[in-house]
């Protein structure tokens, strides 16, 4: 993404709803230029913006992507997977479709599981799968919280299959979990399909 307003997309994809002067600084141009930016990408639909109050005196502008503006980002299953869930229940029944999602699941974690194999500390892990995550398409990072982690998904390139099949996502969450190692608690407190702006696990150490 080398264009300006490309990257004031990212930005509020990947960091959220965010004032004209943070994302001027983010894309190293000017307050001027980021609100010019800001008002050609509303008027093609693709961000949107919303006064809150931030204390005494005027209220702080917030920027963020409308649904078009989400679209621009790339679903790589997109209307064909949908379609092939579709008609996997249809023609195959529910439970194929549940034996699918856990070949699936069985080769994700072989795969995570040694990736993450020789990491001994629970932050390694989590910094690795986040790694692992990304490179799948996720924007995924971990953030340190106290003793806790939280694995951040600002993109889900999977989300129409999701939306048709949320046996994928309950799948994703099992992998997490086993994947990081026993005593460890992983919840998602934050999804794209219950209205999130991104999807988000906390994870504990016992």
């Amino acid at each position: 993404m080398t264009s300006t307003p490309d990257r004031l997309l990212y930005q509020l994809k990947s960091r959220g709803p965010q004032p004209a002067a943070t994302l001027a600084g983010a894309c190293a141009i000017t307050p001027m230029g980021a609100h010019k930016q800001l008002q050609s990408l509303r008027e093609q639909g693709l961000v949107s913006s919303r006064d809150e109050a931030d204390g005494p005196g005027r209220p702080k502008r917030l920027w963020t992507l409308t649904p078009s503006g989400h679209a621009r980002f790339p679903d790589r299953h997109g209307d064909l997977a949908v379609q092939l869930i579709r008609q996997a229940v249809a023609v195959l029944g529910p439970d194929a479709v549940d034996q699918l999602i856990s070949a699936r699941e069985h080769e994700q974690q072989a795969g995570y599981d040694a990736a993450l194999a020789g990491l001994s500390t629970l932050g390694a892990r989590v910094r690795r799968l986040a790694e692992l995550r990304a490179a799948e398409g996720y924007m995924a990072r971990a953030e340190k919280h106290g003793k806790a982690w939280l694995l951040v998904e600002d993109h889900c390139p999977i989300c129409a299959a999701a939306a048709a099949c949320q046996g994928l996502c309950r799948s994703e969450l099992q992998v997490f979990a086993r994947c990081l190692g026993e005593g460890v608690r992983v919840e998602r407190v934050e999804h794209v399909l219950a209205g999130g702006r991104r999807c988000a696990y906390r994870v504990t150490p016992a």
